[in-house]
């Protein structure tokens, strides 16, 4: 017999095709494009088995949290950080769940909170298709785990729901990410962690489809907002929300059936004009996400939209090797898509110095490979890399300018006497396509993790990591993450 939410959100579907503009595509019409996405998921949750997982898939989820752990812990030491751990030290609720880097616990939507922040403060947290959509499920389930005892398997299988869920969200409008002001980081990572987290929670399919309408609500977050510190605000944000969301719906709170898809709803609102369908959630559980598009784990403290001009920066640095001195101009040949998102002026802070292009490629080619004491005040004050950022000019490529994957940049450096040096890089250190070695994902970590622990424990974590998935509890976990008061 068919519950009373799933009963509504089908009955609804009519609804549903009222209001949807369908892409103009040759299968616009079949049951596929109808498909209520409310309903998919909830009964690909209920259904999931993880046993059936790709091991490409499983490999990536370990390799999300080793990476994110390290992330967060080095996170945990920024402004922004310190700044909302103040503010949940201050609401003084129950001492739940931890903080990461800090002597103080928490409820699990606060600790939600402040790990998200962390987590996304340095943006230096893994991406895939349109930036960080992802980045609220690790601190969403990181607090529901150690609220309700869940053990690392369960987690894991959450984080491929919650990865399946995002990029299904954004395939479903493949113009989101190009055309909109949205930050998907909170507007998709919201109902994705939320849908991960009521697995996490063991809903009921009705309880997994009011998760869904209550974080669709509660979803947000403006590109606006890129290079300030309320950027990282919106990972925290959707953690939190997300932690709320299930857990309401858990305890029979209300919402719609049909948010996502509905007149009003998700996709109508935040796609606006733009075409949308539901047919990418038909197949859910044919396919992993995680195994078929991955990540991409980042080897720059900062914007991921810059990453590809980076390497090129320091390809033409490496073949220069000597003379950078006499470079008279770089330009730096970006896509449309990036140019949308990154800077063109030099840095006044901290935050903003992650998305402007012509510090990120002067520091590149003055110091070599950006390091995370590259983004920091006294690397922004560098008078070398202030003077050579005069001397770099930033426009769409002639050849890329108008593509979105791959993210190309290319980068060509004039030296005085009129002499070329050019690199072109089509996809960045550390995507699928050029991943980083496990030599480099440990260094990256142990570069986060110290100092806020010491090198042997560090180095015993990241060891651990690799063999998660099969541990019966996080229990280890716990008092590594929470700093010595």
């Amino acid at each position: 017999m068919m519950d009373r939410g799933l009963f509504l959100a089908a009955s609804a579907s009519a609804g549903v095709l009222g209001s949807m503009k369908l892409v103009a595509a040759a299968d616009e019409t079949t049951p596929a494009a109808a498909v209520d996405p409310a309903t998919a998921i909830a009964s690909y949750v209920t259904g999931f088995d993880a046993r059936a997982l790709p091991a490409l898939a499983v490999q990536r989820a370990n390799l999300a949290f080793i990476d994110s752990l390290g992330v967060m812990l080095a996170g945990s030491r920024s402004e922004p950080a310190h700044l909302i751990a103040e503010m949940v030290r201050e609401e003084r609720a129950a001492p739940v769940t931890t903080i990461a880097g800090h002597a103080l616990r928490t409820s699990p939507q606060l600790g939600a909170l402040a790990n998200g922040v962390a987590l996304h403060a340095l943006d230096y947290d893994v991406t895939t298709t349109a930036g960080q959509p992802t980045a609220a499920l690790v601190p969403a389930l990181l607090a529901v785990a150690e609220a309700h005892h869940a053990t690392p398997a369960e987690v894991f299988a959450a984080y491929n729901i919650g990865f399946d869920v995002a990029l299904r969200l954004l395939r479903a409008c493949p113009d989101y990410a190009t055309k909109t002001g949205w930050h998907a980081t909170g507007t998709v990572g919201t109902v994705a962690a939320a849908v991960a987290c009521a697995k996490l929670l063991r809903a009921s399919p009705a309880a997994i489809v009011t998760a869904i309408g209550i974080s669709s609500s509660l979803a947000s977050g403006l590109s606006v907002n890129f290079g300030t510190m309320t950027k990282p605000l919106h990972a925290g944000q959707a953690a939190r929300n997300a932690v709320m969301a299930a857990t309401l719906a858990t305890r029979g709170f209300t919402a719609s059936p049909v948010a996502l898809g509905g007149g009003n709803g998700y996709f109508v609102d935040f796609c606006r004009d733009l075409e949308w369908s539901t047919a990418p959630f038909a197949d859910l559980g044919t396919r992993s996400e995680l195994a078929e598009t991955g990540f991409k784990v980042k080897p720059y403290a900062c914007g991921g939209l810059g990453h590809t001009a980076i390497d090129a920066a320091l390809a033409v640095r490496a073949q220069l090797s000597g003379h950078i001195d006499e470079i008279a101009e770089v330009h730096v040949g970006v896509t449309k898509y990036a140019a949308k998102f990154v800077k063109t002026t030099y840095p006044t802070d901290i935050e903003s110095s992650k998305f402007s292009v012509p510090y990120v490629i002067a520091t590149s080619f003055v110091h070599g490979t950006p390091r995370l004491s590259t983004f920091s005040a006294a690397g922004v004050a560098d008078a070398k890399v202030k003077a050579f950022a005069t001397k770099i000019a930033v426009a769409p490529d002639p050849e890329y300018g108008d593509s979105v994957d791959p993210n190309a940049a290319r980068v060509v450096a004039v030296l005085a006497g009129g002499r070329r040096v050019e690199s072109l890089v089509k996809y960045p250190i550390g995507s699928p396509q050029t991943p980083m070695s496990n030599a480099q994902i440990e260094a990256k970590f142990l570069d986060c993790a110290v100092p806020t622990l010491d090198l042997a424990t560090a180095r015993a974590t990241f060891a651990a990591w690799h063999s998660l998935s099969t541990q019966p509890s996080f229990a280890a976990l716990w008092p590594v993450l929470h700093a010595r008061a």
